[in-house]
């Protein structure tokens, strides 16, 4: 009895392991094998010749290069820094408003999220580059009022320069918002109206149910519309540091062995501000559910 137990949990186990191996060969051959030759072209000088590629070991140089020599990434990646730090709360609020305003009892719900989430599904690399070059990304109101000139003209450089990004690229975050107004009206939609109700019937205003219910409800979500954000926002196209990495891969002094350091770096850059949001918005929420208890 144990034995044929044994062989049925056995061959499930290889069932299972066969459905996932297309998966497993195409991450090993797609993307494990590119991203570790990557990291091992990080450390070398790297020649492009008509035989192939040609790898010369030079160890830490292009590390020290992009931190010592070259100051053009570190202020790249500090300058974007400074404007995601403004842009991700705008799309995480901009997403949260268009969902509360969508899960209201209206009509044409589905036509106003297919409006919201179109650009998702246009907005591909070659397409908003086109798009932006032709002066879609930018709001004639901005250039009409002269507002960057008067936020440059009242603010600190250092305050201004960042004020001033967003505003230029804001048709560019209010389209990056699809996929996080989705994931916000899931979670507004899991909410009891029975709740709602309750609170109503307590006195409770529109404002303090929103404080009260909504807000907390939604708050796993906004860990999920975070790390969904920063990654999106990061790997764009669009992105100041990818374009630099991609100018410098075809740099004839620099190549694809500085440009792979660099997208290295530029890697634990995105990881550590990943693991710190997991951190704070993870001890938060575990903080409020103790609070509840």
């Amino acid at each position: 009895m144990k034995a044929r137990m044994f062989m049925q949990r056995h061959r499930k186990a290889i069932a299972g392991y066969m459905f996932i191996l297309p998966w497993l060969l195409g991450f090993m051959a797609f993307t494990a094998y590119p991203m570790l030759y990557s990291l091992y072209m990080s450390f070398c000088k790297v020649y492009v010749t008509t035989t192939g590629i040609v790898t010369q070991w030079i160890g830490w140089s292009n590390y020290g290069y992009a931190f010592f020599t070259d100051p053009q990434f570190l202020q790249t990646v500090a300058g974007f820094l400074e404007s995601s730090i403004l842009e991700i709360p705008v799309i995480i609020v901009f997403s949260l408003f268009v969902a509360l305003l969508i899960n209201q009892p209206i009509r044409l719900k589905g036509f106003f999220r297919a409006v919201f989430f179109l650009p998702v599904v246009i907005s591909s690399g070659e397409v908003i580059n086109q798009l932006f070059s032709q002066g879609a990304g930018t709001i004639p109101l901005v250039q009409q009022y002269g507002i960057v000139s008067f936020v440059q003209a009242n603010l600190n450089p250092a305050l201004s320069t960042p004020i001033v990004a967003v505003i230029q690229q804001l048709v560019l975050v209010l389209w990056y918002s699809g996929v996080q107004i989705l994931i916000f009206l899931a979670g507004l939609q899991k909410v009891n109206s029975q709740t709602y109700e309750a609170a109503s019937i307590d006195g409770a205003s529109p404002w303090q149910s929103f404080w009260k219910i909504t807000l907390p409800e939604v708050k796993p979500f906004i860990l999920v519309n975070l790390i969904y954000t920063i990654v999106n926002l990061f790997t764009n196209s669009l992105n100041t540091v990818v374009i630099l990495i991609k100018q410098d891969m075809f740099d004839v002094t620099t190549g694809y062995g500085y440009a792979s350091a660099l997208s290295w770096l530029y890697f634990v850059v995105i990881f550590v501000i990943l693991m710190l949001m997991v951190l704070l918005f993870g001890r938060n929420e575990e903080y409020g559910m103790r609070r509840a208890r």
